[in-house]
């Protein structure tokens, strides 16, 4: 099938040839006619199979153009990056039409959101706590929302947004159409879509878990984390390896990895993680997109808004913890029908995980070739990262020469010493007489 046989607008067929893209994915032709019936729909397809425009092609193609331009079509998303990432597609597919949409995330400055909201737009893209606050303070009316996405929706449920999410669904009406999409389709996610919506119908692109055809996976088991180290900087001086993604389970391991495979690889390794500011994000992504940098460390934190073409090899430092978490990962690479290829590193104590992976996939992955001068018998020991000691700083306290510990003798003014008083005497010298104290009468 083609675009044409959609029988879209002249308007998005347009945009479409402007972008290259000739034919539908599988999930994009399959959900469309459903969309387009108005019913609540769950579209589970792999990364990089075309969710967002599966989603948006429905929408523009019943789009009437609005005078009163309120929030018509919400787009929710897990990261800052995806924000960015669904505008730049919703801009250049709508091109030759008269359609407003805005970002918005938490960090930002909530006034500007609010300006840009107050101006008039189509379609608002937010992450859960940031829409929040603008249905809490009254920004954003619920009433004029006619269809609601949740993209990446699984992302959203395990990085702990669930309250979040039941606020948002508890602010709006039954009476939208909704729409979830995601990568993976976990047993939580699963629970979550019985209790909050009505039978939503389930569009499959491919079974759940089911690795993209076009990736090639290979595994190395490594001693160490240097080994790790030697063996990702040895894949990095050959040609192929033009557009790397190393992925790894935390931020302290992150900036460890890059610490030392900057030594080596000074301007062309990038890292991306939750603690590293917005700009600093933002620009690392587009370095790397645009060929300036040969390598990007990053979390899974981030995985879901990254959606960068072209990338040669995705490395998994580390296994990830579930197979859906690695279904994302690899999903980096080999997007859109082009061919791709992921390295996963293995310390025998992640045995365990491995199995998970290659039983969710129904697929084992195949041990790789060591590059011709990479032993991997130099290494011995295994260790996971380096230890990182601190610096222990003791506090001396300045004694006194006859410190003598907790109790020790008053000075004499402060002493207290019980003396038995003759009063009688004392007013004798003071007034020169006796002095009977008088009683009452």
């Amino acid at each position: 099938m083609t675009f044409e046989e959609l029988n879209l607008s002249k308007s998005l067929q347009n945009a479409l040839t402007d972008l290259g893209f000739e034919r539908p994915t599988t999930i994009q032709e399959k959900i469309f006619s459903v969309v387009m019936s108005g019913k609540d729909v769950c579209g589970i397809a792999q990364t990089g199979t075309g969710k967002t425009l599966a989603y948006l092609l429905p929408y523009l193609q019943q789009y009437k153009y609005q005078k009163d331009k309120k929030v018509n079509l919400l787009i929710i998303v897990p990261t800052r990056e995806l924000v960015t990432q669904v505008l730049a597609t919703i801009k250049s597919l709508t091109k030759y039409m008269n359609v407003e949409a805005v970002g918005v995330y938490g960090g930002a400055n909530i006034k500007i959101n609010i300006a840009e909201i107050r101006n008039g737009l189509d379609i608002l893209v937010a992450t859960p706590g940031r829409l929040i606050d603008l249905l809490s303070n009254g920004t954003i009316k619920p009433k004029s929302i006619k269809k609601i996405v949740i993209d990446e929706f699984d992302e959203i449920l395990e990085l702990g947004f669930r309250a979040q999410i039941n606020q948002i669904l508890e602010k709006v009406s039954e009476r939208n159409q909704f729409l979830l999409f995601s990568a993976t389709f976990t047993e939580e996610a699963e629970k979550f879509v019985t209790l909050n919506f009505k039978n939503p119908v389930r569009v499959e692109a491919a079974p759940a878990g089911t690795p993209l055809e076009n990736i090639t996976q290979n595994l190395y088991e490594m001693p160490s984390f240097y080994a790790k180290i030697d063996l990702i900087k040895e894949f990095l001086k050959k040609p192929e390896f033009e557009k790397v993604i190393v992925f790894v389970a935390t931020k302290t391991l992150a900036d460890k990895v890059f610490e030392e495979i900057s030594k080596e690889f000074e301007d062309e390794i990038g890292i991306i993680h939750s603690n590293k500011a917005q700009n600093f994000r933002f620009n690392s992504i587009n370095s790397f997109q645009n060929g300036n940098l040969k390598a990007l460390i990053a979390t899974d934190l981030v995985a879901r808004g990254i959606d960068i073409s072209e990338v040669s090899h995705v490395i998994n430092f580390d296994i990830p913890t579930t197979p859906e978490a690695y279904i994302h990962r690899i999903g980096r690479t080999g997007r859109v029908g082009k061919t791709g290829n992921a390295i996963t590193l293995m310390l025998k104590s992640e045995k365990e995980k491995l199995e998970s992976i290659e039983k969710y996939m129904n697929l084992k992955i195949s041990e790789g070739i060591l590059p011709e001068n990479f032993e991997i018998g130099n290494y011995s020991v295994e260790i996971e990262i380096p230890e990182i000691s601190t610096k222990t700083v003791k506090l001396k306290l300045k004694r006194s020469v006859d410190y003598g510990g907790a109790f020790h003798e008053k000075i004499d003014k402060n002493k207290k010493v019980n003396v038995r008083r003759n009063h009688m005497e004392e007013k004798m010298i003071k007034y020169g007489r006796k002095i009977k104290r008088s009683g009452k009468h």
